[in-house]
C-alpha cells in the first residue's frame, strides 16, 4: 500500500471516529444499526422502517439465502449483516477499517445470540486476505463511493466470489463526469465532507466491472424511493446549521464533524441540480 492509500485509509477512520455521534442521535436506529439512507414505498411508515427496507431490497436482487455466506464489504456498525443474519439466517462476515465499528458490530452480535453466523473484522476491503472463492454473495452498501481506486474494489470482490456468485451495491452515482465548474465544485463539497474521493458514473462502474471480469452487470436508479431519506437528512442539518456554525465558530466543533454537517446539505443540492442518483448495482461471476 503506497503513502496516498494509508493517508486515504487514515482519513476514512479519522471521519467515523469524529461524527460516530452524530451518526447515533441523528440517524441510527437501535433495532437496525443502519449508517445507510432508507428505501420508501407507499405503505413505508417511518424511517427506521424504510432503513430496513433497503436491506430486504438488495437481499432480493441477487436472492440471498441462508445457504449463502456474505462479505459486507464496508460494514460500519454491522446493522445490514445482522439484518441478513437475523431474516434470511445467512452467514455474513462484515470488514470495516474503523476499529470501533467493529466493537459495536460485535456487541451487537453477542447480544442477540447470532455469533454462530457473524464475524466481525478490521480489513481492507481491496485487500483483504481471505482466500479466492470464499464467498456466494459481495454486498457493499454505500462503502464503494470511499474507495480512492473503485476498480481495486471490483478485482477483489470478483476474487473472493465462488463461481456464480453475485455481487450487490447500493452507491451514490455520478450523472456526468464532465461538469461544469460550479456543478463540479458542489459535488466535490459533498464528497469531501463525506471522506468520498469522487463518484464515478455508471459507465465507469460498468467498465471497472468488465475488466475485472464481470458479467450480468445491470443497475435500478432507485432515487425517488430514497429521496425522502435523503430530505430528511438535508432538513435536520439544514435546521442545525446556525447551531452548527456557532460550534465551529468557538472551536466546540472540529473541521470534520462541521464539514460533514454541511456535505449532509450539498449532498441533496448536487441531488437538486440532477449531479448524480442512487442506484443498487448487481453483477456476477460466471
Amino acid at each position: 500500500m503506497d503513502q496516498q492509500q494509508q493517508q486515504h485509509h487514515r482519513n476514512i477512520v479519522s471521519y467515523y471516529n469524529h461524527t460516530w455521534l452524530e451518526y447515533r442521535v441523528l440517524w441510527i436506529n437501535k433495532k437496525n444499526r443502519a449508517l445507510h439512507f432508507g428505501y420508501y414505498e407507499d405503505h413505508t411508515r417511518d424511517h427506521s422502517e424504510a432503513l430496513t427496507n433497503l436491506n430486504r431490497v438488495m437481499a432480493q436482487k441477487v436472492g440471498i439465502s441462508s445457504s449463502d455466506h456474505v462479505l459486507d464489504a464496508g460494514c460500519g456498525q454491522g446493522g445490514s449483516a445482522l439484518w441478513l443474519s437475523e431474516n434470511l439466517k445467512a452467514r455474513v462476515t462484515g470488514i470495516t477499517l474503523v476499529p470501533h465499528q467493529v466493537v459495536k458490530a460485535q456487541k451487537e452480535t453477542a447480544k442477540r445470540n447470532l455469533g454462530d453466523k457473524l464475524l466481525f473484522e478490521v480489513k481492507d476491503y481491496c485487500n483483504t486476505g481471505y482466500a479466492d472463492g470464499s464467498f456466494d454473495v459481495i454486498w457493499a452498501c454505500e462503502s464503494v463511493c470511499h474507495t480512492h481506486q473503485k476498480i481495486d474494489f471490483y478485482k477483489e470482490a470478483y476474487r473472493l466470489l465462488k463461481s456464480g456468485g453475485r455481487l450487490v451495491m447500493a452507491e451514490y452515482i455520478r450523472a456526468d463526469r464532465n461538469m461544469n465548474d460550479v456543478d463540479e465544485n458542489i459535488l466535490q463539497a459533498w464528497c469531501s465532507g463525506w471522506s468520498m474521493p469522487d463518484l464515478d458514473t455508471w459507465e465507469e462502474h460498468k467498465t471497472n466491472m468488465t475488466v475485472s471480469g464481470f458479467t450480468q452487470m445491470e443497475y435500478s436508479d432507485i432515487t425517488h424511493n430514497v429521496r425522502p431519506s435523503l430530505n430528511k437528512l438535508h432538513r435536520i442539518s439544514k435546521k442545525l446549521l446556525n447551531f452548527g456554525n456557532l460550534l465551529h465558530l468557538l472551536r466546540i466543533r472540529n473541521h470534520i464533524k462541521h464539514n460533514n454537517h454541511k456535505a449532509s446539505i450539498h449532498q441533496y443540492e448536487a441531488l437538486d441540480r440532477n449531479l448524480w442518483f442512487y442506484s443498487i448495482i448487481t453483477a456476477q461471476k460466471t
